[in-house]
């Protein structure tokens, strides 16, 4: 027999306690406590009439000939009150003893009146002064519930398989989702592990960068189980009021257990989550209850009923050493950046809401994102999208997806930008300088395309190097090529124009950033060998790191940082000495048409003449111009053939029904 839950009482409950307290106060109460303080007493009206005619009496009130109100002389301050007879000769008396006196004109009054007046206008204004402040109240705790609802849990609840998402919606993470399958498969046939012996885990924490799935996968896990799923964010727990957090709890997992099995996740989790430190006044701090209330119920449900909890987190080195031990959130699902394969099926996973043109290369388009996240692909997507609506077309193209992984990168073409023929040379000869010193090194990315075109990030322009397949590691000898690589600007500026620019205030930092990386982190120097001089923190939010040597070894750090950085420097200026025809061709070439190609640029290097680039390239765009047209005639051709044929089945309809 199933437990019958109390009714919960109506704000107009509430409301009419209220009414009925402040009945019983204005007519019992108040006057009682005025008798109670001495100031004012009844008395009879021969004691009136005594007081009169022997000169204590100061001023009399007259109302409504059914009530005296006065004071004495003596006792100023002091009010008596005394019922009015029916006396004709009492103004005489009034006058005759000196006595001020007044009377008001008596008004018909209305019961009515007097109700509206005392009783329901004051009642409404006294509801809508509660009912404004229980608002007031209701924002502060965070917008949902009222005051009767303080330790309610804030959860969204989505019935079945209301998410909408099932694992054929998530792409690029085989792992994780082989990881949650069984989880899913406990969902659905729960004997099968009871009779084992076997436990689900309680609890399964998914970790990985920003912008990777891992919502998207919790909800892909309760669409294939097909049970209640909740959500909540780790924020939603944090109160202005101490314990209120630890209620949400426990109201979070007594729902579960009421509408189990279901999937409940943590969005966010590192907001309670995080170690405790005894720096919260004594423990008793708002975030540390809440995070001890969230251990005890995840010790106290049973996990055979089938609630599972699913939680994210980018921030794993931050959490309480507690909440991962077993028993509780005791498997760990990496949720990694997608790799070519991964981000080549997420893109056409997105693709598939998008009208894309039947050529695109979705396999190019992944190796020129490399380390993107699930979420900057469909950005890139997107962005494709809205450039061919903003183009006039109806079909987003290659060159439309080329173009957003550019935009993603360094932003939108400043059209308007007005730069001096003198800087735009600078500009050439520094991209070149990039592009000249990679082409001649070997382990070095192919360079796929230069442009001198300013971007909305303040890059003036750029020189794309895009991997022919992925790399996982990276060898002493890629890391110094990728140093030169990026002096390469620098050292064509020196060298063409003996004086060098701001602009290689980017190509400074990251070839710093990965010479210091050689020397610290990747073992790649002789002076320190593999000693491990530096750790890394926030490994998924930017990846912090932080020196732990001697400032004596810090010294030495600099120095070999500045030794590699300083003989890629030369390299790079040894490679466009030796290649400094090229380079003056490939610039003017670079100047005249702003934007040109990877396989441009290799042809003119390899010796190609400038006439047959242009050539070649004219050609191409024609060829381009006539299969577009050729499609656009196709498909005119086809709609046209299908009318043709339709009006040939109407007619053989109409035969037929003539015969």
């Amino acid at each position: 027999m199933k437990e019958k839950k109390p009714q919960k009482k109506s704000w107009l409950y509430y409301y009419g306690i209220i009414l009925l307290l402040l009945v019983v106060l204005n007519s019992f109460i108040f006057p009682a406590l005025g008798q109670m303080s001495g100031k004012v007493e009844e008395i009879d009206y021969g004691t009136f009439l005594t007081m009169v005619d022997e000169g204590k009496v100061n001023q009399v009130d007259i109302e409504n000939s059914k009530q005296i109100t006065f004071n004495t002389k003596d006792e100023k301050g002091k009010v008596y009150i005394t019922g009015q007879v029916n006396d004709p000769e009492l103004v005489d008396r009034l006058y005759k003893s000196g006595v001020k006196f007044g009377q008001k004109i008596p008004k018909e009054e209305s019961p009515i009146v007097d109700l509206i007046l005392f009783w329901i206008l004051p009642t409404i204004l006294m509801i809508a002064f509660l009912n404004f402040m229980m608002r007031k109240v209701t924002q502060r705790m965070g917008g949902r519930g009222g005051p009767m609802q303080f330790g309610k849990s804030n959860a969204k609840i989505y019935v079945e398989a209301q998410t909408g998402k099932t694992f054929e919606d998530v792409a690029g993470q085989d792992e994780a989702k082989e990881s949650l399958t069984e989880i899913v498969d406990f969902l659905h046939n729960p004997k099968k592990y009871e009779e084992i012996g076997a436990t689900m885990p309680k609890g399964a924490l998914l970790v990985g960068p920003p912008g990777t799935g891992k919502t998207l996968l919790a909800k892909a896990v309760a669409g294939e189980a097909k049970v209640p799923f909740f959500s909540i964010s780790g924020s939603e727990f944090v109160e202005m009021f101490v314990g209120m957090g630890a209620a949400k709890v426990r109201d979070l997992f007594k729902q579960a257990q009421e509408k189990a099995p279901c999937i409940v996740f943590i969005d966010e989790i590192d907001t309670i989550g995080k170690k405790r430190d005894g720096g919260g006044m004594g423990g008793n701090d708002e975030r540390e209850q809440t995070l001890n209330q969230l251990l005890t119920e995840m010790d106290g449900f049973d996990g055979k009923k089938g609630v599972v909890i699913l939680a994210a987190t980018n921030r794993p080195e931050s959490l309480d050493k507690a909440l991962l031990r077993p028993g509780r959130f005791d498997r760990r699902v990496p949720v990694e950046l997608p790799d070519l394969k991964g981000r080549e099926d997420i893109l056409k996973v997105h693709a598939k809401k998008v009208k894309m043109a039947d050529d695109v290369d979705f396999n190019e388009i992944a190796r020129a994102t490399a380390g993107a996240s699930g979420a900057e692909l469909a950005n890139i997507v997107n962005e494709a999208a809205l450039r061919a609506v903003r183009l006039g077309r109806d079909k987003a193209t290659q060159a439309d997806l080329e173009e957003s992984v550019e935009v993603i990168i360094a932003g939108y073409q400043r059209k308007t930008a007005v730069i001096s023929p003198r800087e735009k040379k600078i500009v050439a000869y520094h991209e070149i300088g990039h592009a000249l010193v990679a082409a001649k090194q070997t382990e070095s990315a192919p360079v796929h395309k230069i442009t001198i075109i300013p971007r909305t990030s303040g890059a003036l322009g750029y020189t794309m190097q895009v991997e022919e397949g992925e790399r996982v590691l990276m060898s002493k000898e890629e890391a110094f090529n990728k140093i030169a690589t990026f002096t390469g600007g620098r050292a064509a500026e020196e060298i063409i124009f003996n004086s060098f620019t701001t602009g290689a205030s980017n190509d400074i930092e990251q070839a710093t950033r990965i010479a210091r990386a050689m020397v610290t982190r990747y073992g790649m120097s002789e002076e320190f060998d593999m000693m491990a001089l530096e750790t890394v923190t926030n490994q998924y939010l930017g990846g912090d790191a932080s020196l732990m040597c001697s400032p004596e070894a810090s010294a030495k750090i600099d120095r070999e940082v500045l030794s590699i950085i300083k003989s890629a420097h030369n390299k790079a200026r040894q490679i466009l000495e030796e290649n400094i025809d090229k380079l003056h061709e490939l610039s003017n070439y670079l100047l005249e048409k702003e934007t040109i190609t990877g396989e441009e640029f290799m042809a003119i290097l390899n010796g190609k003449p400038v006439e047959e680039v242009e050539k070649d390239s004219e050609e191409k765009e024609i060829a381009e111009e006539i299969l577009t047209e050729l499609e656009e005639n196709n498909k005119e051709e086809v709609k046209f053939e299908e009318g043709i044929s339709l009006n040939k089945v109407e007619s053989n309809e109409n035969e037929k029904d003539n015969q």
